[in-house]
């Protein structure tokens, strides 16, 4: 019998403790029973029940609406402020910029969702905008926070470029403008890929801030699972995680399915 290594029983031990919870909840989707914790025989039905609430497919609309508009934002501006903490000189205004930059990445999600209600309601009664917290405002504070992510992502590819390539760009007339387009953005996309991805999942997964700036018409996904789970989980929630873990496990399985065939291709 051979020896069992420690690397492998914490590598396994990991394992079970991440997907465990995740396989128990697909099984008990498939329960009959209105009580989650109790078997009570094999069924589907908590699944038509899911696609016949409508209150969740608006959240769900709302949300990847919300999170696709949250991340495109987001990489533009975190892409601005990773260019100016990496091409910049120091200076006061840079060393400021960075801080406040990496601030919300610290910063416990409570108080960065406090700060931006009170601003709303302060811009609301010296400007007359916004009238009402909305889609608008999740909207702005979702791209807030995630920039941050974004600009220490694209900030790290920033770092690695070789800039030889950008000045020849240069020195053969290409405009500062045109250098960064054809040349800095290409090199960068996997950082922008990545950043908005990670945007994309923050602000689908995000409960706490869209608490604070959201109003009628712009209840997430999120707010509305936390409300039910309140008042008693619902087995339907298992078939929304179910088809959740479906879908993201389907993107991953077609993006290593494509990153795998690119490297065979990139040997012959």
């Amino acid at each position: 019998m051979k020896n069992i290594k420690f690397s492998s029983v914490m590598l396994w031990a990991g394992l079970l403790f991440l997907y465990l919870p995740m396989a128990i909840l697909v099984f008990y989707s498939f329960n009959a029973s209105k009580l989650v914790t109790v078997w009570g025989g094999f069924s589907t039905k908590w699944y038509g029940e899911l696609f016949r609430d409508q209150q969740l497919l608006d959240a769900v609309g709302t949300s990847l609406t919300l999170a696709f508009f949250s991340a495109t934002t987001a990489v533009v501006l975190g892409t601005m402020a990773a260019f100016v903490m990496t091409r910049y000189r120091h200076s006061w205004a840079k060393l400021t910029l960075s801080n406040m930059i990496t601030a919300p990445l610290v910063m416990p999600e409570v108080i960065t969702g406090l700060s931006l209600m009170l601003l709303f309601v302060a811009m609301s009664d010296l400007l007359g905008w916004p009238k009402e917290r909305g889609m608008i405002t999740v909207w702005i504070a979702h791209s807030t926070f995630c920039a941050a992510y974004v600009a220490v992502v694209v900030s790290t590819r920033f770092r690695e470029l070789d800039r030889s390539i950008e000045e020849a760009a240069l020195d053969l007339g290409a405009s500062p403008f045109k250098t960064f387009m054809l040349i800095t953005v290409p090199m960068i996309t996997p950082s922008l890929v990545a950043g908005w991805f990670l945007s994309f999942s923050l602000s689908l997964d995000d409960l706490v801030i869209a608490s604070f700036v959201s109003g009628p018409g712009s209840t997430t996904l999120p707010m509305v699972v936390f409300s039910s789970v309140r008042l008693g989980v619902s087995p339907k929630i298992n078939a929304l995680a179910t088809v959740i873990i479906l879908i993201v496990s389907l993107i991953a399985f077609v993006t290593w399915l494509i990153a795998r065939r690119k490297d065979r291709l990139s040997q012959q």
